[in-house]
C-alpha cells in the first residue's frame, strides 16, 4: 500500500470515528494534510514550552500526556489506537503547552497540522463540521473526566475505566494509571484487589 492509499484509509477511519461524511474532494483535501510518523517509545510529540502545532490520530501505539507539578509527574490523559491526541489550550490559543505528549509504546501516528487544517476548512463547510467534531469530543472527554474525579470514588473510577477503556489498564504502566485515576499506586493496588468480575459486568 502506497502513502496516498494509507492516508486515504486513515482519513476515512477518522471520519467514520467522528461520524462525519466527506465528499470526494473534501476527503482528498483532508488526506493530503495527514503526516504519518513511525515513532519509538519515548518520542515526544509535544514538549513543555512548545506550541502544539498538530493534533495526532493514533493508528498504533499508546500516548501519554502529562505535566509536572512540585517535581511530580501527573498524568493528564492516555490515548491509544483510534484516539486523537491534542494539547487543546496550546492548539487553540497558539501558546506554549504546559502538557507533554510522549509515546508510551512504539507506534504510528498521523499528524494533523493546525495551519493546514484551518486552511482547508476555510474552503469547505464539510471540513468545518469535521473540525467541530474533533473539538467537541475533546471537550466532552475533558468534562467527563472532571465529573468523574469530582463525583466518583476511587473504586468507581477504576471500574468505569475498565468498562469503557480497558486498554489503559492493561497496557499503561500502573503508576501512570494511578495518576490518571487521581489516586496513589497504593490505592490503585488496593482497589484492584477489591474489584470482582461481577463489578465489571
Amino acid at each position: 500500500m502506497n502513502l496516498n492509499e494509507q492516508r486515504r484509509d486513515v482519513a476515512r477511519e477518522i471520519c467514520r470515528s467522528y461520524g462525519v461524511t466527506l465528499s470526494v474532494d473534501a476527503l482528498h483535501a483532508f488526506m493530503n494534510i495527514l503526516q504519518p510518523q513511525k515513532l519509538l517509545r519515548g518520542h515526544n510529540l509535544v514538549n513543555e514550552g512548545e506550541v502544539c502545532n498538530c493534533m495526532y490520530f493514533v493508528e498504533r501505539g499508546m500516548v501519554l500526556q502529562y505535566y509536572t507539578k512540585n517535581n511530580v509527574t501527573v498524568t493528564e490523559h492516555i490515548s491509544h489506537e483510534g484516539d486523537m491526541v491534542i494539547c487543546i489550550e496550546s492548539f487553540f490559543l497558539r501558546e506554549p503547552s504546559h502538557i507533554v505528549a510522549t509515546m508510551l509504546e512504539p507506534g504510528v501516528v498521523y499528524g494533523i497540522p493546525h495551519d493546514e487544517l484551518e486552511a482547508i476548512a476555510s474552503r469547505s463547510f464539510e471540513l468545518c463540521k469535521l473540525i467541530f467534531a474533533f473539538y467537541q469530543r475533546s471537550l466532552i472527554i475533558s468534562q467527563r473526566k472532571a465529573d468523574v474525579i469530582r463525583f466518583e470514588t476511587a473504586k468507581e473510577r477504576y471500574i468505569r475505566t475498565m468498562r469503557e477503556n480497558p486498554e489503559i489498564i492493561r497496557r499503561a504502566p500502573l503508576h501512570h494509571v494511578a495518576s490518571f485515576l487521581q489516586m496513589t499506586p497504593e490505592t490503585l493496588s488496593r482497589v484492584r484487589s477489591q474489584v470482582t468480575e461481577a463489578d465489571l459486568k
